[in-house]
Formats: C-alpha cells, sequence, structure tokens
C-alpha cells in the first residue's frame, strides 16, 4: 500500500509540472499581513512570548505586556526580522524565530482533507503534503485554488506557478483560501458489464415467455 502510494504521488508531481506554456508566469511580489494569518513566534528563553499569534484589524499583533504591534506594510517574508527588532525595544539582544502562517482549506482528494495553518514561505507543489498527499483517486491536472466561490488560480497558471516552486506568499493567496483536488471520474466497469449482461439475456427471457405462451 505505501508502495502504490509513493507511485501516485510521484505521479501526480510528473502530471501537475506538466508541459509549460511558452509564456512563463512571473512570481509575484511578497505580500503583506492581512486579518486571520498567523505568526509562529518563539524567543529563547522566553516562553512569555512562545506561542501561536493571530493577525488582528490594522493589521497588527497584539503581544504579552508589549501590547499592540503595527504590521502595516510589513512584508510576510520580513516578519522575523521586523519582530526582532520590535522586542529589540524592550528586551536585550533577544533570539526571535517567527514565522508567518495562512490558513488554508485542503479539501477533496487528498488523504486528510481539513484546514491547515501552513507556512507561507511553503512551496504551492507541497501544500497538498501537509494534507497527507493526494489520493490514488484525484485528478492532480485539474486542481484549483479558490477564493469566496472563485478561481484565482487554475490550469496552466498553476501549473507554471508549481513548475517555478512558487510559494503561498509569492501567489498571494489568502487566509481562508481552498485548495480543491477533484476526483477522477472512473468508468465502473462492473456496472457495464452488469447492464451488458442483462441486454444480451433480455431477448432469451422475451423467447421463453412467448413459448409458455404457445
Amino acid at each position: 500500500m505505501m508502495i502504490q502510494r509513493l507511485v501516485v504521488r510521484l505521479a501526480a508531481l510528473i502530471v501537475i509540472a506538466g508541459p509549460l506554456a511558452a509564456q512563463i508566469a512571473k512570481a509575484t511580489p511578497a505580500t503583506g499581513f492581512q486579518v486571520g494569518d498567523q505568526i509562529s513566534l518563539q524567543v529563547d528563553g522566553d516562553t512569555l512570548f512562545t506561542k501561536t499569534l493571530t493577525v488582528g484589524p490594522g493589521p497588527a499583533l497584539t503581544l504579552p505586556v508589549i501590547g499592540v504591534i503595527p504590521l502595516a506594510g510589513v512584508q510576510r517574508v520580513d516578519v522575523e526580522t521586523y519582530l526582532t527588532q520590535q522586542l529589540g525595544r524592550y528586551m536585550k539582544s533577544p533570539v526571535v524565530h517567527a514565522k508567518a502562517l495562512v490558513r488554508l482549506s485542503i479539501l477533496g482528494e487528498v488523504e486528510h482533507p481539513g484546514f491547515y495553518a501552513v507556512a507561507a514561505d511553503v512551496v504551492i507543489g507541497d501544500a497538498l503534503m501537509v494534507a497527507g498527499g493526494p489520493t490514488r483517486d484525484a485528478k492532480v491536472g485539474d486542481w484549483r485554488i479558490e477564493r469566496n466561490g472563485e478561481r484565482v488560480w487554475v490550469g496552466d497558471p498553476l501549473r507554471q506557478a508549481i513548475a517555478q516552486n512558487m510559494t503561498i506568499d509569492q501567489m498571494n493567496l489568502h487566509t481562508g483560501d481552498q485548495i480543491v483536488v477533484p476526483r477522477e471520474m472512473r468508468r465502473d466497469s462492473e456496472a457495464t458489464w452488469r447492464i451488458i449482461g442483462i441486454l444480451v439475456t433480455l431477448p432469451v427471457a422475451i423467447y421463453g415467455l412467448t413459448r409458455l405462451g404457445h
């Protein structure tokens, strides 16, 4: 079973990479924080600030004791440097580890569909693996990204983004976006043969009934 899943996932990556269009999409600029994003924060030697925090209106981050730290104009990729500077105003030479997280819905034909807080620097091709990877029934060449019911990444642009190893941040994904992996439509061979069997035996049954009538 493990080997079978590995083969399916390798095949998925091959299909996703696919043939690229002649014009390769350029990476979009890094993205600023949005309300609902999360920040995984760790300060060495200080448990008070070691936690996952949610970005609030502003956008801004509220830290224990310190209070509100504005995030307007701060890029998600720069959050560690920025928070190191901000905490340095209150602490002596803090060693800060910070990572921006985007809460995404990963739905459809993946092993463990659900909601996941995914690091903004994760490449989009690896995002499916957070949910366990595609199932054997996944139509990986047709997966898409939706926002508020509208498709924002699909088809060739999405395949190009995957082939270029674009990150969630570079693709400007928002908290609440959905990654949807559709199911590969397979013909039910058993049902097909059952119908054929009925069609074959029906004339024989009718003939038998007419013979009984005589």
